[in-house]
């Protein structure tokens, strides 16, 4: 289920900062617009959702050998990266911006150059992401459109 990339010298000049592509034109067959948070649950179940795929996507990196080159990356105690990337796909889902609040502009790029990041590492993180949603039962639909947008922002952390 990997999106086909924009060739690299695309890539980057296309679109600088892919995380402001909050969907929030999500087209539904009904031709109704949702954000990605309303989609999965808006203020009523979405926090609970994304807190879980990001707990779950954590519980993977830490455990599964096909992610052993990222879980490297990380610190032993994986708290506060679990914490980051909750508040961060919540606003970028279309929720509350909380990492905004806290820490203002996410930098995505700047805040992951100092980790060395090619392809494999983007697969790995994708691999974790898209388990993650296969283990929460996430409708295949929108697993789908998840990982598309998801794989945009992973490639565009690549520094090698």
């Amino acid at each position: 289920m990997k999106p086909e990339a924009e060739p690299n010298r695309l890539r980057r000049k296309s679109n600088p900062e892919p995380f402001n592509m909050v969907l929030n034109t999500v087209e539904e067959p009904n031709n109704t617009k949702q954000t990605f948070f309303q989609l999965l649950g808006g203020e009523e179940k979405g926090i609970e959702t994304i807190r879980n795929l990001v707990e779950t996507f954590y519980d993977i990196m830490d455990s599964d050998p096909k992610a052993a080159g990222i879980r490297a990356m990380h610190k032993q105690d994986l708290t506060e990266a679990r914490e980051k990337l909750f508040m961060f796909l919540t606003g970028w889902t279309g929720g509350p911006q909380l990492y905004i609040e806290r820490y203002g502009h996410p930098m995505l790029r700047a805040r992951h150059l100092p980790f060395p990041i090619g392809e494999s590492e983007r697969d790995q993180w994708m691999y974790c992401i898209i388990k993650a949603m296969h283990q929460l039962a996430f409708d295949e639909t929108m697993m789908t459109k998840l990982a598309t947008q998801l794989y945009g922002v992973a490639d565009f952390m690549r520094n090698r």
